[in-house]
């Protein structure tokens, strides 16, 4: 599958209020696996994907306002000067693990008031449930 990558960390201004927190509570990821954010509609929470070109793993975990509607995936790099590195980027995607829509749903659902996470669920509502 191919998509369209950007990269974001964790010290960008509409990030920092966040710190290094992803969606789901945790922390976000880098090392052998790393964090990635989309729209959950697409590619659920605990969605597993390898870059081909790279050979980079990432586990979605995190929504950005942004995404809601796209097929972007945002890639959490650790900082500024990896993701300025990054860039934007058209790349080929293998999905190795699908997250699950319904414990997505369960997340996103009570944060519906956001009008980027109600786009998401409207969707999943429609689409899955």
């Amino acid at each position: 599958m191919k998509l369209r990558t950007t990269a974001y960390t964790h010290t960008e201004s509409d990030h920092a209020r966040y710190g290094a927190r992803n969606a789901l509570g945790g922390s976000l990821k880098s090392g052998a696996i790393n964090s990635a954010a989309a729209d959950w509609s697409r590619f659920p929470a605990g969605t597993v994907f390898r870059i081909v070109a790279t050979g980079e793993i990432y586990e979605v975990d995190d929504i950005g306002w942004m995404l809601a509607g796209t097929n972007t995936v945002d890639l959490y790099k650790p900082t500024r000067r990896d993701m300025n590195a990054w860039g934007v980027r058209r790349v080929t995607i293998e999905i190795l693990q699908w997250g699950d829509i319904k414990a997505s749903y369960r997340v996103l659902k009570p944060r519906e008031k956001f009008r980027h996470v109600k786009r998401m669920v409207r969707q999943m509502e429609d689409r899955y449930l």
